[in-house]
């Protein structure tokens, strides 16, 4: 049976499954609580994706968002026609799939039938045109945190909106964890900002069951299909592939990562090659924060290393790399930093929580929503987000001409001819 028959795709939206049921309670747990502690996180059911027609007649894409699933996947801005909404709508096309990409695809599928959780970006609306899979998802009016870096945040983002965003990715995994799932591709590329402030977790494709004959395991030995860009983020135990295994706690020292990339901007590990990154990390190399001044240049003191006195693991070439940048470009044209770069214990000492070399010993999602640093995570209003934003800006609909108006019968995703820097990364 070949893909396009699977109901899952063939029909307007997915079929339900009997799994589904069997989460239905702890969901609703999940919902009830969230909702009370996070105002900016709103319900899941806030946007009316699934009532619109699985046509894409009715669908206008407009500016490419950018593409991922190994470059199979355009994603567009998109206008439903009649009534002017604006959403994302990815389009993938099936022949060009291996037959393990057409299985992360229905994973992604099934998994966002049964995940209730405000902080998961799910697929809200999934039908097929000719050899076309289309998803439609909210338009996410900030991008992705990776885009943030590379357009506004180019030498680290404040405090307090990292502890907004990693609240919110916490949130998600805390979730996925008790479900019995390890995502298994955590960083700042899936995590997306709505316009309204709601922070979602993307990229269900590699979510893994921990559940074995009806019981949840603490250990798995499934190697993800990640491109070799996703490995800075993996975990030492995962990247090892021996005896051991992994578990959820893999997903904490992705965060811990994360961490790392939100606050400089750059990602550790990223300039080594892969063989020694592999090396550095199953050596038990750390890395940590750097507290830095911001530029201009000659204000710079030079690099203090971070109180914790652990080897950064992220080499000279990064340091070097951060003031290279922000002396290239003129300060009127540049993004400035939100703040010195003078890090606060808590924030160390999270991160130094997270990237512990032995899983046993790095907290849970759950402990870790109790962390000091995670105290500033107040009920934001809509005044006290875009100050947390500033000077970014959420995109709207172009003015320019639209990519095109889809027919029933394209079997290829439309191209824009002159295609920018994607301010959303999917992969």
């Amino acid at each position: 049976m070949s893909f396009l028959d699977c109901s899952c795709i063939s029909h307007t939206q997915v079929q339900p499954l009997d799994i589904e049921e069997r989460y239905e309670d702890i969901s609703h747990q999940f919902l009830s609580r969230d909702s009370s502690q996070y105002t900016l996180q709103g319900p899941v059911s806030g946007d009316d994706i699934t009532r619109l027609p699985a046509d894409p007649a009715h669908y206008l894409l407009l500016s490419e968002l950018g593409r991922g699933f190994n470059n199979l996947s355009q994603v567009n801005m998109a206008r439903h026609i009649p009534t002017g909404k604006l959403l994302a709508i990815k389009q993938t096309n099936l022949d060009e799939c291996t037959e393990e990409e057409l299985l992360q695809l229905m994973n992604e599928v099934l998994l966002s039938r049964f995940f209730r959780q405000p902080n998961l970006l799910t697929s809200r609306l999934v039908f097929n045109s000719c050899c076309q899979l289309w998803i439609l998802t909210p338009l996410m009016g900030y991008g992705s945190a990776d885009a943030l870096l590379r357009t506004y945040f180019p030498d680290g983002m404040s405090e307090s909106l990292i502890a907004y965003l990693l609240y919110g990715v916490l949130k998600a995994l805390e979730y996925l964890h008790k479900m019995g799932y390890v995502h298994r591709g955590v960083k700042a590329s899936h995590i997306l900002l709505s316009g309204e402030g709601h922070v979602f977790l993307s990229g269900l494709h590699s979510v893994y069951s921990m559940m074995r004959e009806g019981k949840n395991v603490k250990v798995v030995f499934d190697m993800p299909h990640h491109t070799p860009a996703m490995l800075p983020w993996l975990s030492p135990e995962l990247l090892r592939q021996d005896l051991h295994g992994y578990g959820v706690k893999s997903d904490i020292y992705s965060l811990g990562i994360v961490a790392c990339e939100l606050v400089s901007g750059r990602v550790p590990f990223q300039d080594m090659p892969p063989t020694q990154m592999l090396l550095q990390k199953l050596r038990g190399s750390h890395c940590c924060l750097l507290d830095v001044a911001p530029f201009p240049l000659s204000e710079l003191g030079g690099l203090k290393v971070s109180r914790s006195g652990v080897d950064s693991g992220i080499g000279e070439s990064v340091a070097t790399g951060s003031m290279t940048h922000s002396a290239t470009a003129p300060p009127t044209e540049r993004p400035q930093s939100p703040a010195p770069k003078n890090h606060s214990a808590t924030l160390h000492n999270l991160v130094q929580l997270c990237l512990q070399q032995q899983p046993d010993r790095r907290p849970s999602a759950s402990s870790l929503l109790t962390h000091a640093f995670f105290k500033q995570v107040k009920r934001h209003t809509r005044e006290t987000f875009l100050n947390l934003m500033y000077p970014a800006v959420p995109f709207s609909s172009p003015d320019d001409p639209p990519v095109s108006c889809p027919s029933a019968s394209s079997c290829h995703p439309p191209s824009s001819p002159e295609t920018t820097e994607a301010v959303w990364d999917f992969s």
